[in-house]
This record gives C-alpha cells, structure tokens and sequence, in this order.
C-alpha cells in the first residue's frame, strides 16, 4: 500500500509492502509491533529501533513522539491521493488558524510573540505531557495574532494556545 506522508512541509511517498517499506524510492526492511494497551509501536527500520508514541488528531493527522521530540504528521493513502489530483481538490493550507493542545500538559515556554511572522516548522510553544516536552510548530506561513497561554499555564486538550493569521508576504524575523 502505498502513501503520502507529510512532515513539517516535506511529502515523503512511502510503499509498504510485507517486511519492509520504500521511502523516496529507497527500500528499508521494517517491523512494527504495538505495545500492550498504550498508544506505542516499536519500530524497526533497517538497523535502527524506535519507540513511538502517536495520537490521532483527526482526518489523516497524527501526532508522533520519538526520541524525545514531538511532531505532526499527515498521511493520506494512495487512491485518495490520485481523486483528488484528478478531481484538482489537492489539499489545500489553511489561511490561519488556532493551534491547540493535542493533549493536557503544563506550557514550558512561548517561543513567539504577536506580530511575529512565522514559516511552516518554525516552533510556537512547547507543551510537556507525560515527562515529554512536546514542541507545537507552524504547519504554514503566518502571523502570531494572539497568544493564549504563558509559561507555566496548564493547559487541557483542545486548548488554544496561539491564533495564526493567513500567509504574509513580509521576510521571516
């Protein structure tokens, strides 16, 4: 089966077949395994090892913690891949947006301010949950309107945490 993956703004295209996977065209042999009752797989790919912990966020989103860092992820499987290419309806950015809490943690810091211009993959605020400082970043270019939160917030899932206006066309600061 083969599927479209997309991590901070990169779509890598990866072929899952039996006991190993092609990433970009470059095959790995692969085993996953859950871990008994929590959201956890081991991982193998190639010689390396990975504990990963993931969480549905909806659609095709997941969030992905491994090694200490935590990421978004979009997946979306070949054949819907291909109708909306031939229907034109490719997946679009939102225009902006309010970035919420995937989980509840305590806020360990705020990395931007309003009026900041932010790319895709720049960090906003790193949230820790579960002994693990999980940093939420940008999914598209924008503007920090407002931030919800401070260092020290607990904060519940679903929470807002910073609002994102539409692209701007002003450089990075």
């Amino acid at each position: 089966m083969k599927y479209h993956v997309t991590i901070r703004a990169k779509t890598y295209v990866i072929d899952v077949e039996g006991g190993s996977v092609t990433i970009d065209g470059e095959r790995v042999e692969a085993h996953a395994a859950a871990i008994g009752g929590a959201p956890l797989i081991h991982l193998l790919l190639g010689r390396e090892s990975w504990t990963v912990a993931y969480q549905h966020i909806d659609g095709g989103r997941w969030a992905l913690g491994a090694g200490g860092e935590r990421m978004e992820v979009e997946v979306q499987d070949d054949r819907s891949k291909q109708i909306e290419d031939l229907a034109g309806r490719g997946r679009k950015e939102a225009a902006g947006g309010v970035i919420k809490a995937p989980m509840p943690g305590l806020v360990v810091r705020v990395e931007v301010r309003p009026g900041q211009v932010v790319d895709g993959g720049d960090g906003l605020v790193v949230v820790e949950a579960m002994k693990m400082e999980n940093e939420l970043r940008a999914s598209h270019r924008g503007v920090v309107e407002q931030i919800h939160v401070k260092a020290g917030d607990r904060v519940e899932k679903g929470a807002p945490l910073v609002t994102l206006s539409g692209e701007s066309s002003q450089p990075s600061s």
